[in-house]
């Protein structure tokens, strides 16, 4: 008969769940109790309520029974809903579908269903950063960098543009894509050209270009690549304007060409959300005969520039000194003082001597002296 008869302690935090047959039959509350199964067709589950989550395999059969309805709360997720959950007022855990039961009486338990059919998730009160471990369950999470703008889409189509910060996005409901675009200056070099002129002379040109993107959403859409767009636009711009002019022509006029080539770019890729703030052209190489040619060419007209400064120092000399003979011819004081300043010039030298010829000479030297 003993052996009949189970004896069974219940503290006051926990619950007894009585089964019979597999189906709860009766609630248990703390103290002694006695179960009487000669049959063994008796279950006894104890739960502890200070773990507030009530887990069975039958919990649906559970609440359905009612004899737990003074004693748990429970949310039963549909497959388009998830849940946030605080115990005691702290964040604990993410929710996804499913039926989730809990004791309402130790501890205070806050339950929060979100319609997740709206896939991007976003909560005033919870900060994803310090609940990462928990949320990577349920959302996919990204970081928009600073000075970075990122274009959203849901299921391939453009939803909005997000500015830098931290976005999360339900997992299962859609696709959620955030593409991410530097909004800071960038520098795209496009070297060696081959660009024949109007003359038929080949260069090798290096251009170098600074944008940055001003509408995101056309730089992500407008192309597959927005700086190889770019360099295209900018390939094709130099040859249009570099092949209609003469290398003469080109060489003597550089920043008429880089302003047409900055205008032609720029109207260009407006259409791929980009902004041009400078362009301009780096190098320029000339083939090695057409090389030697130019610096033949520049020789000779730097000779030449020698020569006619040479004969314009010659021409300004001889000027000069014809004035100075007529002014001396018409002022004999003039030239007696000149004489003079030469005869002191030929004294200073400490030694003298004069050789004198014809008699005439002697008289007009020694009345100088």
């Amino acid at each position: 008969m003993l052996k009949m008869l189970k004896r069974y302690l219940i503290r006051s935090f926990e619950t007894g769940l009585l089964f019979k047959d597999g189906d709860l039959v009766r609630v248990l509350n703390a103290g002694r109790h006695w179960i009487f199964d000669p049959l063994r067709r008796r279950e006894l589950r104890i739960r502890n309520r200070r773990d507030p989550w009530l887990i069975d395999e039958q919990l649906d059969l559970m609440v359905k029974s009612g004899l737990l309805d003074s004693q748990i709360d429970f949310v039963d997720l549909k497959d388009h809903q998830r849940a946030l959950v605080w115990i005691d007022g702290r964040f604990d855990r993410f929710l996804t579908p499913g039926l989730y039961a809990w004791w309402n009486d130790l501890k205070t338990v806050r339950v929060e269903v979100i319609d997740a059919r709206n896939p991007r998730f976003d909560h005033q009160d919870l900060i994803l950063h310090d609940y990462w471990p928990k949320a990577a369950v349920v959302l996919d999470i990204c970081t928009v960098e600073r000075n970075h703008a990122g274009v959203l889409f849901v299921d391939g189509r453009f939803i909005e543009t997000l500015s830098s910060g931290r976005y999360a996005f339900w997992k299962g409901e859609a696709t959620a894509k955030v593409v991410e675009v530097d909004l800071r200056e960038q520098l795209l070099d496009v070297a060696g050209q081959d660009i024949m002129t109007a003359d038929k002379v080949s260069l090798r040109l290096n251009a170098v270009v600074t944008y940055s993107m001003v509408d995101a959403h056309r730089a992500v859409t407008a192309s597959e690549s927005a700086s190889q767009a770019l360099y295209r636009e900018v390939q094709l711009a130099l040859r249009a304007v570099i092949g209609s002019r003469e290398l003469d022509q080109f060489l003597s006029d550089k920043e008429d060409v880089v302003q047409e080539l900055s205008n032609l770019v720029r109207s260009r890729v407006e259409e791929l959300g980009l902004k041009v703030d400078s362009l301009g052209i780096r190098d320029v190489i000339l083939p090695g005969d057409m090389k030697d040619l130019m610096n033949r060419v520049t020789e000779a007209k730097k000779e030449a520039e020698a020569n006619l400064i040479s004969r314009r120092e010659e021409t300004a000399a001889m000027r000069s000194q014809a004035n100075t003979a007529k002014l001396l011819d018409n002022n004999p004081v003039l030239m007696r003082l000149k004489e003079l300043e030469v005869l002191e010039k030929i004294a200073a030298t400490g030694h003298l001597n004069v050789v004198l010829g014809e008699q005439g000479l002697t008289d007009r030297v020694l009345k100088l002296l």
